[in-house]
């Protein structure tokens, strides 16, 4: 069985054969042009609940709701025509039960035009993604540092740092293999507790902030290329750092208008007529 789309697009069965062979790379994208741009060049695109911070300069990714992750799921949707295109469950439209989860995935795939959902929890989620996969939603799961339990964590902190943890670790990724997920994604975790998840799970896993052994790896696109100076998370490699030229370019129109300079000429409709 092919595990492209007939127009050659990835799906989630393209990620979930890629386990140990070529890295599967991942990037987040919250809007269509950001979309497009990445769209031939990475395998899936993930609209992170992480546009919570980095589009609306919320505090944590809690506030964001399902009808804004849909309507940034159908833009970047919309704009990729070969990678596969997962769509966060933001907080809160999922935990309650099964049936919640499957009426707020089934909303996305159907609002969005998405491949699929992805869903933060080890154990305690496993059911539910079992309930969305036996139901023909594909699932990406979650497990390590989970954004969405940032109150109950204590914070952004690294997972995996003692026996105890590990175990619950190694437990969680087992249990979203178990469930159907066809890819794990592993944030924020000790390099030795990653490696224990990859070796007693058969899911394509996605690192972020864990081993260089994971099967592929995703990242912000606003870290890679560096749009926050401030922000530079120890996991992340910055690979431009556009913040400078976009500040540049605001100051540079604004007193171009100041000094009468722009527009030109060529900027006006009928001058010079």
């Amino acid at each position: 069985m092919s595990t492209h789309s007939k127009s050659g697009k990835l799906t989630p069965m393209s990620l979930a054969g890629r386990r140990g062979g070529t890295p599967v790379v991942g990037l987040t994208a919250y809007t269509a042009p950001i979309a497009a741009a990445m769209d031939d060049k990475v395998d899936f695109v993930l609209v992170g609940d992480s546009l919570a911070m980095t589009i609306y300069g919320e505090s944590s990714t809690v506030g964001v709701d399902l009808d804004t992750m849909i309507r940034h799921g159908r833009a970047v949707a919309r704009a990729c025509k070969h990678a596969c295109v997962v769509v966060d469950l933001p907080f809160g439209s999922y935990q309650a039960s099964p049936e919640q989860a499957f009426m707020s995935a089934s909303r996305v795939l159907m609002e969005t035009g998405c491949d699929a959902v992805k869903l933060e929890g080890g154990t305690e989620m496993a059911a539910t993604a079992s309930f969305l996969v036996e139901r023909g939603i594909p699932v990406m799961g979650h497990v390590g540092l989970t954004p969405q339990s940032v109150n109950t964590l204590g914070g952004f902190k690294t997972q995996g740092k003692d026996e105890a943890a590990v175990r619950k670790l190694v437990a969680d990724g087992k249990a979203m293999d178990a469930a159907g997920c066809f890819a794990l994604v592993i944030e924020g975790v000790m390099e030795a507790a990653a490696r224990e998840v990859i070796a007693a799970t058969s899911v394509t896993t996605i690192g972020i902030g864990a081993s260089a052994a994971c099967d592929g790896q995703v990242l912000v696109i606003d870290d890679v290329i560096g749009l926050f100076a401030a922000f530079r998370p120890k996991f992340v490699k910055r690979y431009a750092s556009i913040l400078g030229e976009v500040e540049t370019a605001i100051a540079t129109y604004a007193e171009e208008v100041r000094k009468r300079e722009f527009p030109g000429p060529e900027h006006i409709f009928g001058a010079g007529r």
